[in-house]
């Protein structure tokens, strides 16, 4: 019987599959606007690979064939967009937003933004060529940008990284409300004008804590919070709850500018945290 593999091949394949399955599912979910039609989407993958397996165990990377198998049937069959009324709010707001854009555009945002693969690997995906999937992943971003343009407050202690700061967030249509360096001063400034969004180091300049601040913060209202740090792990300790968005320091102004947009595109409000150690 065609597609029939032995017992043996079956549980390798299997097994090489199995890990990347919850991601793909998340993938095709947000793609398409549901989880009915994103979870068929998976399982036509999985037919796909059924009937002619040769094609993943030829790839060099099994993970990128199975996304670049899940392009291809997303953009052949029709249940994109099936309408799904159990969703929470945040995700039928989410849902919105995606549906503003192009099918390739919504492709490389989510395979970028929320998988995490590099442009290489994206252009790979789509069989592209890296400066469309560049252009494309740019052209998403604006028009993101555009759509949830936003009141930003930056917590950090450093004049030059908050200028630098800064400067990122206007040039992608956002408004600095205020650059607070202490724990006092960004209770002060929220006070006055609510933000949609706060970046915030951990380590301010009275040794008062960034967290503590933003907790200050979360006690009023829900906002999304990216903490920007140079000691990640501090944060990252394996309990919950953990920052939904986190950078390193030293970064890169296309990081800052990644992962504010996915920040004001899912609307992750943030929760309170653990005082971090000095």
């Amino acid at each position: 019987m065609r597609g029939e593999l032995p017992c043996g091949v079956k549980m390798s394949l299997s097994s090489q599959i199995s890990p990347h399955l919850p991601y793909l599912r998340r993938f095709a979910r947000a793609l398409s606007g549901s989880q009915e039609s994103g979870d068929a989407y998976v399982a036509a993958v999985l037919q796909a690979v059924i009937a002619d397996p040769s094609t993943l165990k030829a790839a060099d990377d099994i993970r990128i064939e199975l996304y670049r198998t899940l392009g291809k049937v997303w953009t052949s069959v029709s249940w994109n967009g099936k309408a799904d009324g159990s969703k929470p709010r945040w995700e039928a707001t989410v849902q919105d937003r995606l549906s503003g854009m192009s099918g390739q555009q919504r492709e490389v945002f989510l395979l970028k933004s929320v998988e995490g693969f590099e442009t290489a690997q994206v252009a790979q995906i789509l069989d592209v060529s890296p400066s469309e999937a560049d252009r494309l992943y740019d052209a998403a971003n604006a028009q993101i940008a555009e759509m949830i343009s936003s009141d930003v407050l930056i917590i950090e202690d450093e004049p030059l990284i908050a200028m630098d700061l800064e400067e990122i967030i206007t040039s992608m249509g956002h408004r600095a409300i205020g650059v607070a360096r202490t724990r006092h001063e960004a209770g002060e400034i929220a006070a006055r004008r609510q933000p949609q969004l706060v970046l915030s180091d951990i380590q301010l300049a009275d040794n008062s804590s960034g967290v503590d601040a933003v907790n200050d913060l979360l006690n009023s209202f829900d906002v999304p919070v990216i903490f920007i740090t140079a000691y990640p792990e501090r944060l990252l300790t394996g309990e919950k709850p953990e920052p939904a968005f986190l950078i390193s320091k030293p970064y890169s102004a296309n990081m800052i500018k990644a992962v504010i947009a996915q920040a004001l595109f899912f609307d992750v409000k943030s929760h309170r945290r653990q005082k971090v150690a000095s």
